[in-house]
């Protein structure tokens, strides 16, 4: 029998980002006869995925951190790696200008494929001093991954512009962070459970998702819901996510007396459900790729008020309504009001024709991968 293509996905830990989330809906979704995903990560702690990766048959090989006291260690890893495991003949890199590394050892082994997939574009004026620091390190080694792929892929067109360059802009290969939008599909009953199961009945919800650290400007989103729930008591913000920043944020919120009405949900596995239960998206961020989270909100009627600094790529519903961050607050509370009375509806079809649909973009890639051998 025909074995499966063994794709090599490189990581840093398969946790529930948005990219690692992305991949998932496709592993799910791919037909793993013809096509199967292997995991190099770069922790030691097994990720959120670890047990549904292994139980869909696959792989996870864990190496150490990319800092720098490690990079001679990493690279010894990599070379025995390679030496070990010469099935891997395409690499799938979804860590930037970091699978530079890997990259350059699959070269001295011969692996003919190696893609290098773009999730994000950062706007370095908006990190914090450590990133800034990072900056030109960060753009010395994308420089030289553009070297290193043979295949540029993206989520959108600032992303791949990012880390490949403008010049190559029609190198870009668009692989779209594609849902099961079905799954997603608003249903006013589980809306009504959840929200009784966290007590938020009667409630107005402000949702958003996304982790804990500079790029999702969660000052900012605090600062607005303060403004909101002055004139609105019986409003509630409902933050999904982990990470660096969360316990600033709790101390923030704690600060400005709302720890009653700020809920820290972590990171979940029901998403599907938990999106019901908002009642709209909340979503400031200073710069995103393609964010998985702002597709899931649309697929599931979810009225979204977002920072005009995300690719309009993601614009797949009427009820998307971009902001400038140098708006004050209160004028992004204006728009929060507008979709107070907002009649949420099955947006399904809206995914679909919008070419977001998982099961369509899974064939694709598989199909682009037995292509590429």
């Amino acid at each position: 029998m025909n074995k499966p293509i063994r794709i090599l996905n490189l990581f840093t830990i398969m946790n529930r980002g948005g990219a690692e989330t992305m991949v998932m809906n496709y592993y799910r979704a791919i037909d793993k006869s013809k096509i199967q995903f292997d995991f190099m990560v770069h922790r030691q702690e097994r990720g959120a995925y670890d047990d549904e990766i292994e139980a869909m048959g696959g792989r996870i090989f864990r190496m150490c951190p990319i800092y720098p006291q490690n990079l001679f260690r990493y690279q010894q890893m990599l070379k025995e790696f390679f030496d070990n495991h010469p099935v891997y003949q395409i690499l799938h890199s979804h860590m930037s200008e970091l699978g530079y590394f890997a990259f350059k050892e699959a070269i001295r082994h011969d692996v003919p494929v190696r893609i290098c997939h773009a999730h994000n574009a950062p706007v370095f004026s908006s990190e914090t001093a450590i990133e800034k620091l990072k900056r030109i390190p960060r753009e010395l080694l994308a420089r030289q991954m553009r070297k290193l792929s043979t295949d540029y892929f993206t989520c959108s067109q600032i992303a791949g512009e990012w880390l490949f360059g403008k010049k190559n802009s029609e190198k870009l290969i668009f692989m779209r962070n594609a849902i099961d939008a079905v799954t997603f599909a608003y249903n006013k009953s589980i809306a009504q459970r959840v929200k009784a199961d966290f007590g938020w009945t009667d409630k107005f919800i402000i949702g958003h998702v996304g982790r804990f650290c500079p790029q999702k400007n969660h000052d900012f989103l605090i600062d607005i819901f303060n403004v909101f729930h002055s004139k609105y008591p019986n409003s509630i913000l409902a933050l999904v996510g982990s990470g660096e920043l969360e316990g600033k944020i709790q101390e923030k919120v704690k600060n400005l007396g709302l720890d009653k009405d700020v809920y820290f949900l972590g990171n979940r596995a029901d998403m599907p459900n938990i999106y019901q239960a908002f009642d709209v998206f909340l979503f400031p961020s200073f710069y995103e790729g393609l964010p998985v989270s702002l597709i899931e909100a649309q697929a599931s009627g979810l009225p979204c008020v977002i920072s005009d600094t995300i690719s309009d790529q993601t614009r797949l519903t009427p009820t998307y309504y971009p902001i400038s961050l140098k708006e004050k607050a209160e004028q992004w509370v204006i728009q929060l009001e507008k979709c107070m009375n907002y009649k949420r509806s099955i947006t399904t079809e809206y995914i679909i024709q919008a070419g977001f649909d998982i099961y369509r973009n899974a064939t694709w890639l598989a199909e682009y991968y037995k292509n590429r051998l």
